[in-house]
Parts: structure tokens; sequence; C-alpha cells
């Protein structure tokens, strides 16, 4: 009787021990000794699972830099004021750790600022860069810098910019500075008063490998692979910030936090345009890649791949409904030209991988890397 009653009691134990895992929630874990040096925190804009399989099928199903992640997770990416996010609100989540109402921009819809991890590091000493195939002042990238009630305030975005401090940014943009002024003079010329090499063609990069750099590639946006931009750029695009970056920070207990985003999915997405979706991912994917082979050359690197948001309701489907054929053909359907609600996946690599898991809110992840990152 007593060793049924025992029994009993340590099946118990292991249930209660097993629930409250679960209801503790996604977090590092508390065992053992783990830091981050540098972070390469990467956002494929609308790009949802499907938007990996369909490059992973296209690709025959070959090795891509997805398949070399450490470890998995999954976010939900609903928005303060709505079950569809838009590209700001998710932005200010993952980039402060907090909801806010879609289309504000590093803000509550009280008004409270937040600040944004990379600004958190900032202060901390770390170096700091943006890589983006849109205009520097787009809600992503804004997410990380800006604090305005509407991702539409370009020019207010343009001035909080330049005062950024921000090390590395490079993308579109250059109609907003040029055009913006702050005393009396366009805004290019205060980031030049302020020490920043500005250029306007990769080709002008040759040769940099340190110090404050913006490179403004375009007007507005960057054009789409399908219209024309190197199908590479953000891959040497994101080599040049990390070697940059590195640089700046070699013989700093400080390392760097640098967010690269695969803009144009998105773009891609909202067209329904199954060719321009999957050029756009593969461009992505090969910067992935190469933020992968800097962390295996450079101990202390975490890589966070994730999306704000799925777009375009892309699913894969079969062409024929007889499985008993060898092949039945592949179809990519669309359930809408905006975003949907499902979750996006986040891909780990490198420093402390590991310690980030589950299902959790778009906040907790940037949370989580500033824990790993001991910011203050």
């Amino acid at each position: 009787m007593k060793k049924i009653v025992l029994g009993l009691l340590v099946v118990w134990m292991a249930a209660l021990t097993a629930d409250l895992s679960a209801k503790s929630g996604p977090g590092p874990k508390k065992s053992g000794k783990c830091a981050v040096k540098n972070v390469i925190y990467m956002i494929g804009d609308g790009m949802g699972l499907s938007q990996v399989s369909m490059m992973m099928l296209e690709n025959g199903y070959r090795p891509t830099a997805f398949d070399r992640s450490g470890n998995i997770a999954l976010i939900k990416t609903y928005s303060a004021n709505n079950r569809e996010t838009d590209s700001a609100a998710a932005g200010t989540a993952l980039a402060s750790g907090n909801k806010t109402d879609n289309g504000m921009l590093g803000m509550g819809p009280d008004g409270q600022i937040f600040k944004s991890i990379m600004e958190r590091a900032k202060e901390e000493g770390y170096q700091t860069g943006l890589v983006v195939t849109v205009y520097l002042q787009h809600a992503t990238p804004g997410a990380f810098f800006a604090h305005v009630p509407s991702r539409g305030d370009l020019d207010v975005i343009s001035e909080q910019f330049v005062e950024s401090g921000v090390d590395v940014a490079l993308g579109g943009g250059k109609k907003f500075l040029q055009e913006g002024q702050k005393d009396g003079k366009p805004l290019i010329d205060a980031l030049k008063t302020k020490d920043y090499r500005v250029v306007y063609d990769m080709n002008e990069l040759n040769g940099v490998d340190r110090g404050k750099v913006v490179g403004l590639f375009a007007d507005e946006y960057m054009p789409t692979v399908m219209k024309g931009r190197d199908e590479n750029y953000l891959c040497n695009a994101t080599k040049k910030a990390l070697e940059i970056l590195s640089n700046n920070a070699a013989g700093s207990k400080k390392g760097f936090m640098v967010m690269i985003e695969g803009s144009q999915i998105d773009s891609e997405g909202h067209a329904n345009n199954a060719e321009g979706i999957l050029a756009e991912t593969r461009d992505f994917e090969r910067a992935v890649g190469a933020a992968m082979d800097f962390a295996d050359t450079h101990p202390g690197t975490l890589v966070v791949v994730t999306a704000d948001h799925e777009t375009s309701g892309l699913s894969i489907t079969s062409n024929k409904t007889d499985f008993t054929l060898s092949e039945s053909g592949i179809g990519y359907q669309f359930g809408t030209t905006g975003h949907t609600g499902t979750l996006v996946p986040v891909y780990l690599y490198g420093a402390c991988a590991d310690r980030i898991n589950g299902i959790m809110d778009n906040t907790d992840l940037p949370k989580e890397i500033a824990a790993l990152m001991r910011l203050k």
C-alpha cells in the first residue's frame, strides 16, 4: 500500500512540475552561463512559414540557411487594437517589447515613449546598424529609432534618424533626407557634420571597413529583385555592415546590434506575386546565411531571424486530388492582398540560441534578447 501511495505521489509531483513549466512561458534557461556580445536581428517582412516552404520546395529541398538553425520558436503578431497587425505596430513590438496601435511607431496609444533595444544598446556602448531594402524611415527600421504617432510622419522620422546615432545604415530614403531640413540645411548635411560618410552606391563602400556610414541607394524604395535590384544586394550589404560594425567594436567589451530586413517579401505578397515573393525570400535567405557564417567565426554572436507578420495568406496546394499519382503538381494560392494573423517563425543560431523557445508573443522576443545581452 505504501508503495502504491508513493508511486501516486511521484506521478502527481511530475505532473505538477510539468504544468508549472508549461505555465511559465518561454524564456532563457536559468541554468548555466550564457551571454551574447553581438546580435544580428533579421526580419523578413511578410515572411511566414509558407514563404519559407515555397523557397525550400522551389530549391528542390536542398539545405538552406534556415535549415542551419540551432533552435526555433513561434510568435503571435496581433497589435494593441487589431488582430491583424501592420508593420509599424509589429516593428514596435519586436523592437521594444510593447504593443501599440497599428500605424504607430515607438510609442503607445497613450503617448508613452517606448525605447527600443537598439537604443538601449547604443546607450550602453554597443555599435548599432540598420540594413533594409526599403527606405530607412520605413515602419520596421523606424521602430528601432523613431517615436511618432503615425508611421507617415516621414519628416519627423528623418530628423529622428539623424539624431539616433545609428552607426551604419544602408537602404533607400535619400529623398526624405534631402528634402528634410535642420537649421535651414538638408538633413544629409546634418549627417555629414556628425562625421558620417554618406554614399550613394554599394561600390562606394569598397575599401570602407570602419567608421559611421549611411548608404542611400534609392530616393524612396529600392527596386525589387524582379525590377532590377541586385539579387545579392542584401547579402552583400549584410556582410559590409557586419564588417564595419565588428571593426568599430574591436577592442571594446561591447559588441554590436544590427537589424537587417528583407523588406520586400511583403511588397510582393501584397501584389500576390509568387515569383516576386520567391526572389525576395531567396535574397533574404542569402543574407541569413551570411549572418550565420559570421556567427561561426565570431563567438558570442546570436542570429535571430523572424517576421513581423505574414502577408498574402499564401498556401501551397496540390493541383490534383489523386494522391496515388507520383506527381500532382503544385499551385500557389493567395487568401488576401493584405496581412494575416497567423503565427510566424523564429529561427535562432549561434550564441545562446537554445535559450529562446516555445510559442510566445512578439513582445517577448526583444525582452529575451535584451536579457541575453544583459542590457540594463
